[in-house]
């Protein structure tokens, strides 16, 4: 396996226990990034960490700070944090199951493969697979993980098991603080009923693949632009839409979905030159020598 573990220890349910580790399920390496650049030189950016009185430091000679008062604070270097020892910062003990429509989907967060370790461990983790599978509830137990110790939820996903972080409680907003301000309005409902026809004219089955990060898609265009030298394609504004007749609007829409939408003719992109055209790339100026 390629990927590095997130997390190794022991994944426990009541006394039977196997060595697993566990791997973030998602990725973000492929999205477009960008560093702090010197226009003038070309040259990227570091961020070097200062002391406001004894100037630039080296980065590994610090230590983490609490502040218990304006700057006023309690100092922690690694061999700290190493003290702090629960049996959650090795062990994912298995405390409850509950069912899965008993999560808030606000609490669910990032996910990540548990494995078992290659070895003895295989079995165990088996048998707590399929008793998990019998259950068919989500599992509740907590870990240490990045330092602060997370709820966790996992259940079986084929051959292994996947774990999703939950939020604590008092991270998730009260939504009656947003909600309550939404006025009663008291739907029409032959209105509903189109828009409930519009809906099912659009049912589809589920297939990720399909999403896509158009900005991120048309990020890389431009950068591919700027290295050719070439003038920069620029999207059209949406026009703005002023729905009067809300019964009209879900007719024309209900019509649309059925006969199959008429794509509209793609409004010409407006185009301009690149004013940075010898910036486009990164490639550094020659260094002039000192004369002797």
């Amino acid at each position: 396996m390629a990927a590095r573990p997130t997390w190794q220890g022991h994944l426990k349910l009541s006394l039977v226990t196997c060595p697993v580790a566990m791997y973030t399920a998602t990725a973000s390496s492929s999205h477009v990034s960008f560093h702090l650049i010197n226009p003038e030189t070309n040259n990227r950016i570091r961020m070097v960490p200062t002391d406001p009185d004894a100037g630039p430091v080296e980065r590994s000679d610090l230590v983490k700070g609490y502040e218990v008062s304006k700057d006023e604070y309690v100092l922690f270097d690694d061999a700290d944090f190493d003290k702090v020892k629960l049996e959650s910062t090795r062990t994912i003990s298995i405390d409850q199951f509950v069912d899965e429509t008993e999560i808030d989907r606000l609490y669910w967060d990032d996910p990540f493969y548990v494995v078992p370790e290659k070895g003895v461990g295989a079995e165990a983790f088996a048998v707590i697979r399929e008793a998990m599978k019998k259950a068919g509830k989500i599992a509740i137990g907590c870990l240490v993980l990045r330092g602060r110790e997370r709820q966790l939820a996992l259940e079986v996903h084929g051959k292994g098991l996947v774990a999703y972080s939950l939020r604590p409680h008092d991270e998730v907003r009260d939504a009656d603080d947003f909600f309550d301000d939404i006025p009663a309005v008291k739907a029409d409902k032959d209105m509903v009923d189109i828009a409930a026809r519009i809906i099912s004219q659009k049912d589809a089955a589920f297939d990720p693949t399909q999403f896509k990060d158009r900005y991120d898609e048309a990020l890389r265009e431009m950068i591919k632009a700027k290295q050719k030298g070439q003038g920069v394609v620029e999207a059209p504004e949406p026009d703005d839409t002023n729905v009067i007749d809300l019964m009209e609007a879900l007719r024309a829409s209900l019509k649309g979905s059925a006969d199959g939408a008429k794509k509209a003719p793609a409004k010409k992109a407006a185009t301009k030159a690149s004013t940075t055209a010898k910036k486009a790339t990164t490639k550094k100026p020659a260094s002039k020598k000192k004369a002797a």
